[in-house]
């Protein structure tokens, strides 16, 4: 049987133990494995591997070894409860023995949960699981985690009130970094939200999100789109002592003009604009502000300044490369509005 979608999900965080086997698969590993772990704790709990009722095979153990699954399988432990047959890295190889393990599992055998890569709608593997009545398959695939995700992960590191303009933030977020990485900015806001009754709000979101571009660098480039001529002479004085590299700085200003320009022609409007480019928090409050002072022709022509710089930049040209930045940055901070 093959799930999909919310039924995937609410399998995943609570596996039946009557069945006899779960399939996750998918090309992100990370994301394959997080719910894996997901799977196995809710089947055997959070003392489960320490009571011995979780036993790991390497798919590379079981091609040297086929009679290590049915053992796994059926071996019974010292402590009670329900145990579990992970198979790790499982590939199409291994169809023939894991489909005569679900059709002599019997209940009260260990639940055979096996991960793999990305598996095509042809594969042997999969077809194994699709076709048994008593197993289950689950493929991961790239598109952004659900709202309901997105909850029961926000309920997992230990925040239950939530403003709606904050959710906003962390879906844009989910989209933005992988899954590893998304959970360990929740465990960060949930740390930094500690003890604070008020809903999690926006700017805590932005607090403990991961920086794209370095403080300053940003600093800089928010003076040229707020056409702040003397910032944005003193802080490039700044950033040449400190050795920022001037791609790195081009690359920062495309990047923001770009949403910009998203925001300006979205014709959901500019705020929304603005998240579809990933842009949240009190970034977002200030990038809105810029907009007033910007009109699409402007921004399209400010983003050909950008890419003629970076291609100068990138050539062979003897000009100093900190002074064609700059020249640039001023040219964008004295444009028409």
């Amino acid at each position: 049987m093959n799930l999909k979608g919310q039924q995937a999900a609410k399998y995943l965080s609570a596996p039946d133990a009557t069945k006899a086997g779960l399939l996750i698969f998918g090309a992100d590993a990370m994301r394959v494995a997080l719910k894996r772990q997901e799977a196995i704790l809710a089947l055997v709990g959070p003392e489960g591997e320490a009571e011995m009722r979780l036993t790991r095979l390497p798919a590379a153990d079981l091609r040297r070894d086929g009679a290590a699954l049915s053992d796994a399988i059926r071996t019974q432990g010292f402590f009670p409860g329900p145990r579990v047959a992970f198979v790790e890295e499982a590939t199409d190889g291994l169809a023939p023995m894991l489909a005569n393990a679900l059709r002599e599992w019997r209940p009260g055998d260990a639940v055979i949960v096996v991960t793999a890569g990305n598996l095509t709608g042809k594969s042997a593997l999969k077809k194994v699981f699709d076709d048994s009545g008593s197993a289950v398959s689950i493929g991961l695939y790239d598109d952004p985690p659900s709202r309901e995700e997105i909850e029961a992960e926000l309920k997992r590191a230990g925040l239950r009130a939530i403003s709606p303009e904050a959710m906003t933030d962390l879906g844009v977020l989910a989209r933005a970094l992988d899954p590893g990485d998304f959970r360990q900015t929740l465990e960060k806001i949930a740390l930094y939200h500690w003890g604070i009754d008020t809903p999690l709000g926006s700017d805590a979101v932005a607090a403990c999100a991961p920086a794209t571009i370095d403080t300053e660098v940003d600093d800089v480039i928010h003076a040229v789109a707020e056409r702040d001529q003397r910032q944005v002479g003193a802080l490039m004085r700044r950033l040449e002592g400190q050795g920022v590299a001037p791609v790195t700085l081009c690359i920062g200003a495309m990047r923001h003009f770009k949403a910009l320009h998203a925001a300006a022609t979205d014709g959901g409007g500019a705020a929304n604009g603005l998240l579809r480019a990933r842009v949240f928090g009190p970034r977002r409050d200030r990038m809105l502000r810029q907009l007033q002072g910007w009109r699409v022709p402007v921004l399209e022509w400010a983003l050909g300044e950008l890419l003629e710089t970076d291609l100068t930049l990138r050539s062979s040209s003897r000009a100093p490369t900190m002074a064609v930045m700059e020249r640039a940055l001023i040219r964008l901070a004295m444009a028409p509005k």
